[in-house]
């Protein structure tokens, strides 16, 4: 991915979501995470969040580190922008199992990539690229002016 001298770099820390009409490389890392991006391929801008955890449970303050939220408020975010919902394509990436758990009650990353592909099929928001599942992390960087998405996988280095 080229990026200009000139183009602004943001860092997206987990919980959070980002979107502006101004282009940015805007890079995450991701374990069982999953990050969505929202790229209007019309107006070229685009948004990304980073959510921990699937669904909000309705306890505390509805943050973006919950998948319904995060999605809702990016979706949100693009609209403000001056999108239209009809002409948001998404990219889904992460929900890697990098944690060893023994229980399988868990599957925090099966259950936010799912929720991911329901919510946007829902919202009518086609999923036209991703890279999901499988047992590493990711580094994903975004164009938000392109679309384009560069995804390095992160290999597991023994500690201790």
């Amino acid at each position: 991915m080229e990026t200009k001298e000139t183009t602004r770099t943001h860092y997206l820390y987990p919980g959070a979501l980002f979107a502006q009409m101004e282009e940015y490389v805007v890079t995450t890392i991701l374990g069982s995470c999953v990050a969505v991006c929202l790229w209007d391929p019309v107006l070229r801008i685009g948004g990304i969040n980073h959510y921990m955890l699937a669904l909000w449970n309705g306890e505390g303050l509805p943050s973006p580190k919950y998948g319904n939220i995060a999605i809702n408020k990016l979706i949100e975010k693009m609209l403000f922008l001056g999108s239209k919902k009809e002409d948001l394509r998404a990219k889904v990436f992460g929900g890697g199992e990098v944690l060893q758990t023994t229980s399988k009650l868990l599957n925090i990353s099966e259950r936010n990539i799912t929720l991911a592909k329901d919510m946007l099929q829902e919202e009518g928001i086609p999923i036209i690229t991703g890279d999901v599942g499988g047992m590493l992390g990711r580094k994903v960087i975004f164009n938000t002016a392109s679309g384009s998405v560069l995804v390095k996988k992160i290999k597991k280095t023994r500690t201790g």
